[in-house]
């Protein structure tokens, strides 16, 4: 732990010109005290670390010292190239691994470029869950990460209704999705990919053996079509509506995308007032009422006749609130 520490150090005070002790244990979380003792082990290893006294001092490297520690390791690297998710990063257990690499790489930089960590970071962030709800992170996250990244197979026990069900897996790949965590995994026993919401797992038992990865497997092309038969699987029954421009707009943001694809691909002409008429493949009728609901009188439902009925009896009930309000 030390070492790793010591090291860090290094690489700090090569990529900034001075650093006070204060802001040396803050970087390492660690005592203003400590961080002098480091000091001193570093200038006995050989390492030209210098100590300006005084209101204004701090510590620096001598004479342009540059460490040759700059190597990234595998873990650090693949780490890097998460770090503008740095919620995911913290959930996985990697931000430590995503600090150090980091730290080499600006070490790494001529001076002119050094700056471009932080200068990318006020440029561009990802905020991956979705609006309104409190993001929790399961707590057997860091142990399925692990084993991604190692290629270890696990044995899993998970909810499946309302018993569980335990399984032997080979994890593939993780991905985030408006807040939720999914892992993407093979299952021997089937020789079959299948997908698995991380926070329904109640068990994972890392194995001592390392599975075979497939160079084929594609994970975003994995997901893509995964998703998209999970859609298309929910769609079951349909809804014909008449739309006004307006609805036309807010109908990508009222309903499921595919759903909104699709049924503006076939829709019809527009009429003399502009509207459209569109065959709408929905979930339900009773989430079809809910989501047709949002777009108000920029919708018209035609069929089927019980989803018409329960837009009318809406109607009538509006009606009766706002009554002569417009008179």
């Amino acid at each position: 732990m030390r070492a790793a520490r010591l090291i860090k150090m290094v690489l700090l005070l090569q990529a900034r010109a001075s650093m006070t002790a204060g802001e040396l244990a803050r970087e390492l979380e660690v005592s203003e005290r400590t961080v002098t003792r480091d000091a001193v082990a570093l200038s006995e290893a050989g390492v030209p670390v210098y100590a300006d006294r005084g209101r204004a001092g701090g510590y620096r490297l001598v004479g342009g010292y540059r460490t040759r520690l700059t190597g990234l390791g595998r873990s650090e690297a693949e780490a890097l190239f998460l770090s503008g998710v740095p919620g995911a990063l913290r959930d996985m257990g990697l931000a430590d691994a995503a600090s150090a690499a980091r730290l080499k790489v600006s070490a790494a930089l001529v001076p002119a470029l050094r700056d471009a960590p932080r200068t990318a970071a006020q440029r561009f962030h990802l905020d991956a869950p979705g609006w309104f709800r409190e993001p929790e992170t399961p707590a057997l996250l860091p142990a399925v990460a692990e084993a991604v990244w190692d290629d270890l197979c696990v044995t899993a026990r998970y909810r499946r209704g309302d018993g569980e069900v335990e399984r032997l897996l080979e994890p593939y790949g993780l991905v985030l999705k408006a807040g939720a965590w999914y892992l993407c995994a093979r299952v021997p026993d089937a020789d079959a990919f299948r997908t698995y919401r991380v926070d329904r797992f109640t068990a994972v038992v890392p194995a001592d053996t390392r599975f075979r990865r497939d160079e084929d497997f594609d994970l975003p092309g994995y997901w893509a079509a995964q998703a998209e038969r999970f859609a298309r699987s929910i769609l079951r029954a349909q809804a014909v509506v008449r739309l006004s421009p307006e609805g036309v707009r807010r109908l990508p943001y009222a309903v499921e995308a595919l759903s909104a694809r699709e049924g503006l691909a076939d829709a019809g002409e527009p009429d003399e007032a502009g509207w459209v008429t569109v065959t709408l493949p929905v979930e339900s009728e009773e989430i079809a009422h809910a989501q047709l609901t949002a777009l108000g009188p920029e919708v018209e439902v035609l069929a089927p006749r019980s989803l018409r009925e329960r837009f009318a009896r809406d109607a009538a009930r509006l009606a009766r609130l706002y009554g002569g309000a417009g008179a």
